[in-house]
């Protein structure tokens, strides 16, 4: 049974405290995993630069590609934490899942606050930093099957876009709450001070975050579409070729959503710094432009993906994505340029994103039924972003190095819109319309 065939007294409470429960805290998840990306030049710093290089000599800019290769990493764990916790939420329940993903993200972000730099510990501290940030892949691995179960599970009818949305909207929260987070300390810290400590604090903050989402969850009600195992014993049937065909078209469908999205969202801030030669502070500032552009947009694309579809939207933010780009970036890179320009550029770009990201979780929860949902789309979305997602930095990095082109971050994210392309273009118009399965 599923929420789409819902409507018992007392229902909207119940889906609206689900809606809070699985959007706190993914946006604490996401608080927390996007900390990494806008500090990545300290990171380089503490972790893995010569002591004394700076972010834009040669050595510096080795430095920033081995953070980002250790960001790419956690991205590589998240299909394993997609099978591991979306198993357990298939098996035990969607709640479980929550709070054990939850949990395990808290504790390793913490963990990174709390770590010695190289300067103390040598080669034992970017091992620890990589082993803290493979749990982080882990959990956000699972994180994203549980939250969009839950949102789309307890949505009313009709109304699985604008709930699956919310998915989107508190990852861009979290994002835009890290990227404000680490723009406030830049502007408090004298430089000096940033990199010897300060980048701990936005770290560290991932406890109180934490332990007040987890307190949320633990309320949560389990969802209408877990079947219990005494109800459905049967193991998850995963080996079976149709479900990983789906796994991977699903995968397919959200391919621009996920290159596009790490490279105007979350690698932008050290390619403005690191390439162009924008400060740090005013780096940190572009980034919260877009992000802001991307959370305005995404829970207005998923309802209207609700009326007109997923296939519609999902499509037109592609071609959008592919089409301005390049411009937008250009007009980033023209020092003439009037800062209202840049700016309008910066939102118009997170917007474009969150044409895709809008409805892109219902779309992924309607491909697969109940019994394997969790595991299934979670699976979709993280190897998705295990290839284009978390090598966004490091290919993107290395490229702008190798090639001397500004424009790679708009190349990169119009490469991957198109490779989408083809699997979008399977969506079904009326797809919406229908019950969860």
């Amino acid at each position: 049974m599923t929420t789409s065939v819902l409507s018992p007294p007392g229902v909207a409470p119940v889906a609206r405290r689900a809606l809070f429960a699985g959007a706190v805290g993914n946006f604490v998840e996401w608080y927390e995993f996007g900390v990494y990306g806008y500090f990545a030049p300290v990171i380089a710093t503490a972790f893995f630069a010569p002591v004394g290089a700076g972010i834009g000599t040669d050595a510096g800019a080795a430095a920033l590609v081995a953070t980002y290769a250790t960001f790419a990493l956690a991205f590589f764990f998240r299909p394993l934490g997609a099978l591991l916790f979306g198993r357990l939420g298939d098996r035990a329940g969607r709640r479980p899942a929550l709070l054990a993903s939850l949990g395990l993200m808290t504790a390793a972000t913490a963990g990174i606050g709390l770590l010695p730099g190289q300067a103390t510990a040598g080669l034992t501290a970017p091992l620890l930093l990589i082993a803290l940030r493979a749990l982080q892949g882990l959990s956000a691995g699972g994180e994203f099957g549980g939250a969009v179960a839950v949102l789309t599970e307890f949505a009313p009818p009709g109304r699985r876009g604008r709930y699956g949305s919310w998915q989107s909207a508190t990852v861009a929260l979290g994002l835009l709450a890290g990227a404000a987070t680490a723009a406030a300390l830049a502007a408090v810290l004298p430089p000096a001070a940033l990199y010897a400590w300060g980048w701990r604090i936005a770290f560290l903050l991932a406890l109180p975050l934490g332990a007040a989402a987890l307190c949320v969850r633990v309320r949560l009600p389990e969802s209408p579409g877990f079947r219990p195992p005494p109800a459905d014993p049967a193991p998850v049937p995963l080996g079976r070729p149709e479900l990983w065909r789906a796994v991977l078209l699903g995968a397919g469908r959200i391919v621009g959503w996920s290159g596009a999205g790490y490279a105007f969202l979350v690698v932008l801030p050290s390619y403005l710094h690191g390439t162009l030669g924008t400060s740090y502070r005013g780096a940190l500032l572009a980034t919260v432009l877009a992000n802001v552009g991307f959370a305005v947009v995404l829970v207005p694309a998923g309802v209207l993906s609700d009326r007109v579809g997923r296939r519609a939207v999902m499509l037109a933010g592609t071609g959008l994505v592919m089409v301005l780009a390049v411009p937008l970036f250009a007009l980033l890179r023209d020092p003439g340029a009037p800062a209202v320009a840049r700016g309008a550029a910066l939102l118009c770009a997170g917007a474009l994103v969150g044409l895709l990201a809008g409805p892109g979780p219902a779309m992924l929860a309607e491909m697969f039924p109940a019994r394997t949902r969790c595991t299934a789309l979670g699976l979709a979305y993280a190897l998705a972003n295990a290839v284009f997602a978390g090598g966004a930095g490091l290919v993107i990095t290395y490229l702008a190095r190798v090639t001397g082109r500004t424009d790679v971050p708009a190349l990169y994210a119009v490469g991957a819109c198109a490779l989408s392309l083809p699997a979008l273009w399977t969506l079904r118009a009326d797809d919406h319309r229908g019950p969860l399965r």
